[in-house]
């Protein structure tokens, strides 16, 4: 039977020492003038590039078993993993638990990259290489999920979580069962629900920001394909900062351009307004809008309390953003996106 170690015994390690630690490690990160130059780099000249960074000993490692945007990805992910996984180790007490519950997203991302990798049919290997070990779940926790299929899995998982009888079929159902799960494990944590103090009111602000966010994302997508309000309402997440869940039915089922001018009333139409047109065909832009808009956000209010959970948040997401980052200039090379478009999907 797997078991899932939710939660790490107290420590009495300091926000003092953890917020200096993290300092050190967000110094490291690539300053947003080094983007423009790796866009006129060639895979493999990136490649050398990133080798002389904090990605050095991830690239030397695996240049054994990959190469050219392979071997980039793969580094990217191992580092990711293993930077998350320091953080874990250097925290202790309130801030090791709040850091463990925002990176159980790992778990759900594994469960769901696995299930997708069975449903595809997928070997082993093939799925084991795309997962992230950065969550609840370690590497030897993943190795034995994949090993089994994909009803096997579920059932294995229904002792922590919501799911039901698998079904190829309902994959689309399950992922988002599984995105509800972890939201509402997290607003349903102390310093979400009932932040007391200044460092869990801007922990809270943070989470609830990212929740209305992936909710826009997806009343966004719905609106521009027409989808049904019925339909909607079944996949959005409650919780959020500025759209609670009777805002988020009335806007749901909305024509786009009914939906587009209801938009106004909110503080996030600012980061999209130049963006958004009721004639655009792909939202990729207006997601990146909107991606940019809570990377600034976390950013600036992680200067509000510098000895708090919070810098650490901002740092989690600047890591990830850069990781992102990286791999979207790759792959956009590899299958030969324009400048311009690459440049359009970047976060800076």
């Amino acid at each position: 039977m797997l078991k899932i170690p939710w939660k790490r015994k107290q420590g009495t390690k300091s926000y003092a020492y953890l917020c200096a630690r993290v300092r050190a490690m967000k110094s490291k990160l690539l300053p947003k003038e080094v983007y423009p130059r790796l866009m006129n780099m060639e895979i493999a000249e990136i490649t050398r590039f990133i080798e002389d960074s904090e990605y050095k000993k991830d690239v030397d490692e695996l240049a054994q078993k990959y190469d050219g945007a392979n071997l980039i990805e793969h580094a990217l992910n191992q580092n990711l993993a293993l930077t998350y996984r320091k953080l874990l180790n250097i925290s202790a007490g309130e801030s090791h638990h709040l850091i463990s519950e925002y990176f159980m997203r790992w778990d759900i991302w594994n469960i769901k990259t696995i299930l997708r990798g069975k449903r595809y049919r997928a070997t082993d290997e093939e799925i084991l290489e795309s997962v992230v070990s950065a969550g609840q779940f370690g590497y030897h926790d993943l190795i034995s999920l994949v090993h089994k299929d994909a009803p096997e899995i579920v059932e294995t998982l229904k002792q922590n979580y919501p799911l039901e009888e698998y079904s190829e079929e309902r994959l689309d159902h399950f992922e988002n069962v599984l995105d509800k799960f972890y939201y509402e494990k997290l607003i349903e944590i102390e310093a979400v629900r009932n932040p007391k103090t200044k460092s869990h009111r801007l922990f809270s602000d943070i989470i609830r920001t990212e929740i209305d966010i992936k909710n826009l994302k997806t009343l966004f997508r719905s609106a521009k394909a027409g989808v049904a309000r019925e339909q909607i309402t079944d996949m959005l997440i409650p919780g959020g900062l500025k759209l609670n869940m009777i805002a988020l039915i009335k806007l749901a089922g909305l024509s786009f351009s009914e939906f587009i001018a209801s938009l106004r009333d909110y503080p996030y139409w600012d980061s999209i307004s130049g963006i958004v047109t009721e004639e655009m065909e792909s939202l990729i832009d207006v997601e990146t809008g909107m991606d940019k808009y809570w990377l600034e956000y976390a950013a600036r209010i992680s200067h509000y309390y510098p000895l708090s959970i919070v810098p650490i948040m901002d740092y989690i997401l600047c890591k990830k953003n850069e990781v992102d980052n990286i791999r979207m200039i790759v792959r956009g090379k590899e299958v030969g996106l324009s400048e311009d478009m690459i440049r359009s999907k970047l976060v800076l």
